[in-house]
């Protein structure tokens, strides 16, 4: 596996784990239909939460939010959409970012949270 490979998978296991920690259930993990994907699907009290997480080993280009651009987004609500209507959800749901800056041999990552990223 390539290494930025390696330190998305390590990235989506601390965010796995933050979530826990917070109180949600994980539903699934990398959902995927066709080129699109959803990395965690949660939920947490009566709220279906797609998350979709970003993972640098450091900021030196930015912050990791800032790889979502609009094509990216665009992609996050077809995604998001066709799994709400395959799976006949009936309950509200939203968008969040999890970013992860760290590597697995240093240490504790720096993890934020952002809830309710506007879709449209």
């Amino acid at each position: 596996m390539a290494a930025h490979n390696e330190l998305g998978t390590w990235g989506e296991e601390q965010a796995v784990a933050f979530l826990q920690r917070k109180g949600y259930d994980i539903i699934e993990r990398d959902w995927k239909s066709g080129h699109r994907d959803l990395d965690i699907i949660a939920a947490n009290d009566d709220m279906l939460v797609f998350v979709e997480v970003k993972t640098r080993r450091n900021r030196v280009f930015g912050e990791p939010e800032e790889a979502i651009d609009y094509r990216k987004l665009q992609n996050l609500r077809h995604a998001i959409n066709y799994y709400v209507k395959s799976r006949r959800i009936n309950r509200e749901f939203r968008l969040d970012v999890i970013t992860v800056v760290g590597t697995p041999e240093g240490g504790s990552p720096e993890i934020t949270h952002i809830e309710d990223i506007p879709m449209y």
